[in-house]
This record gives structure tokens, C-alpha cells and sequence, in this order.
């Protein structure tokens, strides 16, 4: 089963914790500002940075596994995870967190959005031990330099070295191609209500 002590480390990227909360939240709204289906759930910049923080404050943070890549000490890059065997869940404090936060940002049609989403999400995912990116995403001035790649592929590699697989939702259909590309493939086309931009779930089988 695939473990952090597998991966191997990759020049400038950084396994974070806490301290870095607020850059993960930072450098995922930043990546995800203009993607159509984040852009449909949360109705806005302030909700969906406000709950990227909440989600990597009590999920992604302290149950799963998180990297920024940087460059001359700037935050240029972050991905997160859930390896084989962590939680997906909050505690409960962290769901009405989380929850009153996308409320009070975004209202109630934002809340009944993001209720739809998760879902949708939980109903299709795999039930078999993966590893699951959640996000990872490149800020809007270091895009088309491929800190994308570099920061997930040790992931992957370890992922085809414990022969475990991958899982993720792509949120923004130009993004297949770079999925694709890491060897992901599509499962299923997702829609969380029926006027919602599609949301692709994607797998990557070890090699």
C-alpha cells in the first residue's frame, strides 16, 4: 500500500502542514479562479478561496498529504491528497466550519451547490484503495512551465511502484489533456444538477 515514505522527494516541492494553510488555499483559488465547474458551485473568487481554506484546514492538512513547489522562495505550485487509508471526512466542528463559511460567502444557493457537488462526488468514487488528488493547481503567473507535472509525478511513481491506483475529478475539460497525458483516462462524466458544467472522474491504473 502506497505510503508517504514512498514517494520520493522532487526539487522544490515540499511536504506542508499547517503553517501552510493559507498558501494551499492561496495558490488552489488562484489555479482554479476562471474553471467553469468551481466557478458554478461557488458564484465567486471570495467563496471558493474562503472554502479552500476551510477544506485544507480540516481535511486535506490534517488527514491527508499536501505540497507547495517553490521557486526562489515563492509558492508557485500546490497539490492534495488523500493516500491509501486516510480520511475524506471532517470532524464535525470542520463540516459547519466549512459549510458556514461557503454560507455566509456565498449564500444559500452557493451552499445548496456545494452540497450537490459533494454528492455527486461521493456517490462515484471508487470504492477499491487509491491514492486521490483532490487538487493541484499552478498559479496564473508560473502556468505553461510544467510545475503541474513535476509536482504530482512522484506521487504517480509511487503510486506504479506499490501498484496503486489514481483517482481524481477533472473540474475544467481543458485540463484532459494534461491528465491524459500523466496516464489518467476517463470514467465517467459527473453532473451534480442538471444545469451544471460537467465533472469528469478520472483513473490511473499502475504501470
Amino acid at each position: 500500500m502506497l505510503k508517504v515514505s514512498d514517494i520520493k522527494p522532487a526539487e522544490g516541492v515540499h511536504t506542508v502542514g499547517r503553517e501552510s494553510v493559507a498558501a494551499l488555499a492561496a495558490i488552489t483559488a488562484d489555479a482554479f479562479r476562471d474553471d467553469p465547474f468551481n466557478s458554478w458551485v461557488f458564484g465567486g473568487f471570495e467563496p471558493m478561496h474562503r472554502t479552500f481554506v476551510n477544506l485544507a484546514r480540516h481535511i486535506y492538512v490534517p488527514s491527508g498529504f499536501c505540497q507547495i513547489l517553490k521557486e526562489d522562495g515563492e509558492d508557485l505550485a500546490a497539490a492534495m491528497w488523500l493516500l491509501p487509508g486516510d480520511s475524506p471526512d471532517a470532524n464535525l466542528w470542520g463540516m459547519l466550519k466549512t459549510y458556514w463559511g461557503l454560507f455566509a460567502s456565498g449564500g444559500t444557493a452557493a451552499l445548496m451547490r456545494g452540497k450537490a457537488a459533494e454528492d455527486v462526488m461521493a456517490r462515484h468514487h471508487p470504492q477499491a484503495r487509491h491514492a486521490y488528488l483532490f487538487t493541484v493547481g499552478v498559479t496564473s503567473a508560473a502556468r505553461g512551465r510544467g510545475l503541474g507535472r513535476r509536482l504530482i509525478k512522484p506521487v504517480l511513481d509511487a503510486c506504479d511502484s506499490t501498484g496503486t491506483m489514481a483517482y481524481l475529478e477533472n473540474s475544467n475539460p481543458a485540463n484532459r489533456r494534461f491528465y491524459n497525458g500523466l496516464g489518467f483516462e476517463r470514467v465517467k462524466i459527473l453532473h451534480a444538477t442538471s444545469d451544471s458544467p460537467p465533472l469528469e472522474s478520472m483513473q490511473r491504473v499502475p504501470r
